[in-house]
């Protein structure tokens, strides 16, 4: 849109029209911003700074975009392998593996890799009564990255992940909600690196499921 206006486009509908990604969903909101005249002093500072400056900042993200690339080629099957769980893309995919490494026999169980990385709860017990705490302190980018994918995850429709994410935020809220996915998309990667598999979707209506077989199997009993 900047390019446009500097190249003399003034029709608001059209600047709109150029919208992208979420912004396609707001062009009345852009045709009332885009509305007004611009200066030649307006227009030089639009092309001579801001764009200039947006083309280097992509550019220099490029470059070391290309370069992460070609540092994680050995671990290309891995960052394939945690490309397919739900919320995780490359670039997450990339990080996990940047801090956690590839061989999960360091983390004698996907509880203790958890622990390590901060994702598990802390411990309050008073007078034999557990009571709620704060998560312990851990690897800070890894869990930002695992809290960043469980709000990715909870937005693919009929999924695990997505489902667990909206069950536990209606009782307990969106960030406990984000804590409990990131936790558990660790330990589902900490089961592909051991058993060197892609992700297997257990689908929405797990939990509805496995509750049914729970309720069957106790009135069996009975």
């Amino acid at each position: 849109m900047l390019e446009a206006i500097i190249q003399g486009e003034t029709d608001v509908t059209v600047l709109a029209d150029m919208a992208q990604k979420r912004l396609k969903n707001k062009k009345d909101e852009l045709k009332l911003a885009l509305e007004g005249n611009l200066g030649r002093h307006q227009i030089i500072m639009f092309e001579k700074k801001q764009l200039e400056h947006i083309d280097y900042s992509n550019g220099l993200i490029q470059e070391l975009d290309d370069e992460i690339d070609l540092r994680m080629e050995p671990c290309t099957e891995e960052i394939q392998l945690l490309d397919t769980i739900p919320g995780v893309n490359k670039r997450t995919a990339q990080l996990i593996l940047a801090e956690v490494g590839t061989d999960m026999s360091r983390f004698p169980t996907a509880g203790h890799l958890c622990s390590w990385a901060g994702m598990t709860p802390g411990h309050d017990e008073s007078a034999g009564k557990k009571r709620s705490a704060k998560t312990r302190k851990g690897n800070k980018k890894l869990r930002s990255a695992l809290v960043e994918s469980a709000r990715a995850a909870a937005k693919k429709k009929e999924t695990y992940l997505a489902s667990q994410y909206h069950r536990i935020a209606a009782r307990r809220g969106k960030n406990r909600a984000a804590i409990s996915v990131g936790h558990t998309i660790l330990r589902i990667v900490y089961l592909m690196l051991t058993r060197k598999q892609a992700y297997i979707e257990l689908s929405a209506d797990y939990y509805d499921k496995r509750k049914k077989d729970i309720l069957i199997k106790s009135t069996q009993k009975g």
